[in-house]
Parts: structure tokens; C-alpha cells; sequence
């Protein structure tokens, strides 16, 4: 059975940083592309970052490019999000997925079949 549990979420200044967590079982991070959602309040879900099963590529949303990194550690079999320099903006609940159908092109967010239950970040101004 595929899981994936979040952890790291948390109320944090804007400016600060955070490291999400999202600890996968049932399968092995070599075999699925991996990705990070948002839904922040009254907002549809968004895919804002992944990483590729076949080489490892990444891609970020705009919103997020330059201050979140994706990387995984596949002997934890274990998916991070690095947030720097948060934002009031990047108020939402996060959420890990799991992608077995994408090899190179990680961003066709529709395609995702495994979600965590989400951890809820919350940035103050």
C-alpha cells in the first residue's frame, strides 16, 4: 500500500525558512516522480514543485522558484521541500505525491495518484 506522511509544517515570520518532510512507503522513490502541492484558503490545489524518477530534473512553480528546493534521499525514502525566505503568500496546506506515469517531464501535476494528508504552513507578516 502506497504512503506518504508529511512532517515539518509549522508557523513561522515571514523572511524565516521551514524543511517539510514527506516519508514514503510501499513503494520506492526510484520508481515514481515525485511532487509538492499547496491549497491555500479558498484556492484550488497547485502543483509548485516536483522532481523526475528518470534523472532526477526538477521544476518549480514561479511563485516558489529560487527560494523552495525539491530533493529526495532514497535510502530514508524520504522527499523534502526546503523553503527559504517565506512569504504571507505561501500560507497553505502541503502536500506530497507520488507520480508513477511521468519519466522525464514531472510537472503534469493531473497525473499524480498518491497524495499525503498535508501539513499546514502558516507565514505571518
Amino acid at each position: 500500500e502506497v504512503q506518504l506522511v508529511e512532517s515539518g509544517g509549522g508557523l513561522v515570520q515571514a523572511g524565516g525558512s521551514l524543511r517539510l518532510s514527506c516519508a514514503a512507503s510501499g513503494f520506492t522513490l526510484d520508481d515514481y516522480s515525485m511532487g509538492w502541492f499547496r491549497q491555500a484558503p479558498g484556492k484550488e490545489r497547485e502543483g509548485i514543485s516536483c522532481i523526475s524518477r528518470a534523472d532526477g530534473s526538477t521544476y518549480y512553480a514561479d511563485a516558489v522558484k529560487g527560494r523552495f528546493t525539491i530533493s529526495t534521499d532514497n535510502a530514508q525514502n524520504t522527499v523534502y521541500l526546503q523553503m527559504n525566505n517565506l512569504k504571507p503568500e505561501d500560507t497553505a496546506v502541503y502536500y506530497c505525491a507520488a507520480d508513477r506515469t511521468s519519466l522525464y517531464y514531472c510537472q503534469n501535476f493531473g497525473y499524480y495518484e498518491y497524495f499525503g494528508q498535508g501539513t499546514q504552513v502558516t507565514v505571518s507578516s
